[in-house]
Parts: C-alpha cells; structure tokens; sequence
C-alpha cells in the first residue's frame, strides 16, 4: 500500500519557503520526538543547504526518553545543527532554549540586529503550539488534523527575534513506505487518505516487537499476542467494539488503537531509532 498526500496548497507553500529561505538567519525544524527521522522534511533539508537548523523534538513527554536521548545524540554530532526535546509542561525552558540558541547560530547579525528565524515541519506536528509557547499566548491556530496552518505568519518574540511560520509542508512523493506508514500512524497524513486497519496493524506490529508490555499493561492482556491481529481483536473485545454476534470489529479497534496512540495512552512509545543505533523496523504490510 502507498501513501500519498499532497494539497495543492503546498505547491504554493514550497515556493514561497524557496523564496524565503535565503534571507533567513535560522532554520528551526520541527519534528516529532516519536518519529524525528520520518517527520523531517527532506524538501526542507534541501533549500536551507548550509543554513544554521535548530531541530526541535516535540511531543517529547509522548516518546520513549531514551530513544530521545539518542535521537538529540545522533542530531548534535551533524555539522551546523543544534537540537533540544520540547514539551508543553516545560514553556519557559522551551523559550530560553530557543533565545540562546538562534542568537548562538546567527552570530553574524551583531549585537544589535535582531535574528531571522523561520519555523518549518510537516502538517500536524506541534508548530502552531511551539509559536504559541515561545509568544506565550494563543497567537496560531492549533488543531489536530494536518494543515490548520495555510499559510505565512510573522511574528516577533520577546527577544526581538522575527519568526516566520510556513503551513506544514509535506513533500510531493514519500520514496520511504515504513516512513509514510509512521508519519499517517502519529497523524500527519489525514485519516481521510488512510486505511486505519492497515495502519493499526502496521503500527500494532512494531509495537508488540517493541514494546509489548506496554500493550500487556494498557489493554489488561494475559500475554503477549501472537500477531497484530490478534492484538486487535483483543482490544476490541475489551472495549466493546463488536458487530451483531459478538464478532469483533477490527475496523473500529484499529481506530482505537490508533487514536491511543496518538494520544499517548498506551505508553511511551518511539517509531524508529537513529542510524546507528540497531532497530529492526518491522516491513510495511
């Protein structure tokens, strides 16, 4: 099964982050903690070539802290990058972190000139409430499905900082099939051009390879299930999700299992690990 998904807004939206990028100082990429790999944009990684980049993690408080640990890691030793977790219980440790290090990478603007920074990242992963965080009010639209934000917005930070936000960019082809299956799973592609069943089986495989007694825990299982299927039709016995009969429904578990996921419910839970770290990724369906 492939992935694809493409408004034609963000045609217009690559252009005008094409346009914009030169007169750029910083770059902060947004990613999600769970998924840093699949979430960053490649178009992003292509137009800012050399350009200082701040990755910022978020939805850290969701992620498996040490897969995040090691994910900081694998960032920092990359030329030219800086990277940090954020989450929303910490604001004022996301503001400061920001300041120092936007002011820390664009040295060359003096003293007394203030910094340009532009703020990027796929649909639906946390940029809206980073801007809210760091202007410390309701300034951007925040919602959980993928392109609330549909185009530029500029504003200026405390320390003087101009941010400009971009709408979340998503990239015209996925080559990687495990990362569109990741990125639709953690709700960056709309439920609209999903198959939950598919997903949920997806992602109920690598959690049963990883993280199993989160599962165990969450769903009150006796063991470990055998398959992701049969992960399902315990977890749709278990909430009620049953067609006449008694015959469980895995369409409705699958979304239930997604949306948990999603919300963090199940547990701490990261996709993927950095290249040097060993994972092995399960195979799409």
């Amino acid at each position: 099964m492939s992935l694809q998904w493409y408004p034609g807004h963000m045609t217009k939206a690559r252009r005008e982050l094409a346009a914009l990028m030169p007169s750029q100082d910083v770059v902060l990429e947004v990613v999600d903690a769970r998924l840093p790999a699949s979430s960053a944009n490649p178009l992003v990684t292509e137009l800012r070539r050399d350009k200082p980049c701040i990755k910022i993690l978020t939805r850290s408080d969701l992620a498996d802290p040490e897969a995040t640990q090691a994910w900081l890691q694998h960032f920092r030793s990359q030329p030219n990058i800086r990277a940090f977790e954020s989450s929303t219980d910490r604001p004022q440790e996301t503001r400061q972190r920001i300041s120092e290090l936007t002011r820390g990478l664009a040295l060359h603007r003096g003293p007394t000139k203030h910094v340009r920074a532009l703020i990027a990242g796929v649909p639906n992963v946390g940029k809206s409430t980073l801007i809210n965080i760091l202007m410390n009010r309701t300034i951007a639209a925040v919602g959980n499905k993928p392109a609330v934000t549909k185009k530029q917005q500029h504003v200026v930070l405390k320390d003087g900082t101009t941010l400009t936000d971009t709408p979340g960019l998503m990239w015209p082809k996925i080559a990687d099939e495990r990362g569109a299956f990741r990125l639709a799973f953690a709700g960056s592609i709309p439920d609209t051009a999903i198959d939950y069943l598919t997903i949920a089986m997806f992602g109920a495989q690598y959690v049963l390879e990883h993280y199993a007694h989160l599962v165990v825990a969450r769903y009150k299982l006796a063991g470990t299930p055998a398959t992701p299927e049969a992960l399902l039709t315990e977890l749709g016995r278990r909430r009620g999700a049953l067609r006449p009969g008694g015959i469980v429904d895995l369409h409705k578990a699958a979304e239930i299992f997604v949306h948990e996921f999603r919300a963090g419910s199940i547990g701490r839970i990261t996709l993927e690990l950095p290249p040097n770290a060993q994972d092995n990724q399960p195979a799409a369906p």
